[in-house]
C-alpha cells in the first residue's frame, strides 16, 4: 500500500493527530477519535504496517506512538509540485498536476 494509500483515510489522520502528541492506548485512540475498537485495531495496523507508528506494553495496555514524521508540500505553478514524505524512508510520491 502507498503512502498516499495509506494517508487517504481521514480516521488514520485523525489518528496520528493523537500520536504526535504522546503515545495513547487502543481504547484511548477509539474514544478520541470516535471509533470502536475493532475499526482502530484495523487502522493502527494499518499505519503500523507502514512504518509510521509501533506499538509497545505496559502491564496490560498496548500502547501506540508515531515513529516518524510524514510531510506534505505542495505548491502552484509556474513549477508545480505535489510531494508525500515519510521522514526515514524513500518513500516519496511525487504527483503530476494534470495540465
Amino acid at each position: 500500500m502507498s503512502l498516499f494509500d495509506v494517508l487517504g483515510s481521514k480516521a488514520r489522520l485523525q489518528i496520528l493527530r493523537e500520536l504526535s502528541g504522546e503515545p495513547r492506548y487502543v481504547s484511548e485512540l477509539a474514544d478520541r477519535v470516535g471509533m470502536d475498537g475493532k475499526t482502530a485495531v484495523h487502522h493502527l495496523s494499518v499505519l503500523e504496517e507502514a512504518g509510521l507508528i509501533e506499538s509497545y506494553r505496559t502491564s496490560r495496555r498496548k500502547y501506540y506512538r508515531l515513529v516518524r514524521g510524514v510531510e506534505l508540500r505542495a505548491s502552484p505553478a509556474p513549477d508545480p509540485t505535489f510531494l508525500l514524505h515519510a521522514e526515514g524512508t524513500d518513500a516519496e510520491e511525487p504527483a503530476e498536476f494534470p495540465r
